[in-house]
């Protein structure tokens, strides 16, 4: 029995490993790492690239004084809350980026600068051809330095002003003489032709109306301004375009040291620009 089991062969089986599996996985952590440190350290370049000095030397500043407070002798005191916690406020002064509203009120403020520059404009080749129409038109050539045109901060306006011997009405009256009915129908054709809307406004000198008890300058005045509208609605003006109708007695004296002046008595006829007249409806309508 003994030889037996010393004739039997022992068999050892040896298993190779394949590939390279000594390693584990340590590299690929190793890795991960190498990758996360290089874009940490590319993001950064980005953003050093992307910074202006002033935010630069602001974060500079935070680094070197984190709690934003220095004393007398130029250390910083540190602030720190439960946990640990940092409690200083960091303010980075200069990095303001202009937000959407900001732009959006700049681009707002710029059309309208825009606009009051084109409208301006066209008031003023408005004019010129007024100055035209007085000038070469039969029905002013009598009456050329009666019209008086120019521009106000309200718009274009066009005064009709009354001459010694040549009033635009009778003394006393609200009835436009015939050759005034003819100014305001021409004036009308022209101003019929632009967008805007109207003012129209009488005024007389210091004369005081004594004809009747309970009419004066005030309404007299008014009724001119109203007879003008009429003539001036007859040549083709719509009452849309009419945004106010007024009566200034002698209040607004166009020759303040000749109060009974003739020139005094007058129809001033303004274009208004868009803001005059969303002013004037502001006022009504009492709202800012």
């Amino acid at each position: 029995m003994e030889e037996l089991d010393k004739a039997k062969p022992i068999i050892i089986k040896r298993v190779k490993r394949k590939g390279h599996d000594f390693h584990g996985g340590s590299w690929k952590v190793a890795f991960a790492d190498f990758a996360t440190a290089m874009m940490a350290f590319f993001l950064l370049l980005w953003l050093i690239g992307n910074t202006s000095e002033d935010e630069k030397q602001a974060i500079s500043g935070y680094f070197n004084d984190p709690s934003g407070v220095q004393d007398k002798t130029g250390s910083s005191p540190s602030i720190i809350g439960e946990g640990g916690a940092n409690n200083a406020v960091i303010e980075l002064k200069n990095i303001q980026p202009e937000t959407k509203e900001v732009e959006k009120e700049i681009a707002e403020d710029d059309l309208a600068k825009l606009a009051e520059e084109q409208e301006t404009a066209k008031l003023e080749a408005l004019k010129q051809e007024l100055e035209s129409l007085v000038e070469n038109s039969a029905a002013f050539q009598q009456f050329k330095e009666q019209v008086m045109i120019d521009i106000t901060p309200a718009g274009l306006r066009i005064q009709i002003v009354d001459k010694d011997k040549r009033p635009m009405f009778d003394s006393g009256s609200a009835e436009p003489k015939l050759y005034s009915k003819t100014i305001l129908r021409r004036l009308a054709r022209v101003l019929k032709q632009v967008p805007n809307k109207l003012s129209i406004t009488g005024h007389t000198d210091a004369t005081p109306y004594v004809e009747r008890e309970d009419y004066g300058n005030w309404e007299l005045s008014a009724d001119r301004a109203n007879s003008a509208r009429r003539e001036l609605m007859r040549g083709g003006i719509v009452e849309e375009k009419i945004a106010r109708v007024e009566g200034f007695s002698s209040s607004i004296l166009f020759d303040k040291d000749s109060p009974y002046n003739p020139v005094n008595r007058r129809i001033a006829i303004i274009v208004l620009k868009r803001s005059a007249a969303e002013n004037i409806e502001k006022q009504v309508l009492g709202v800012e």
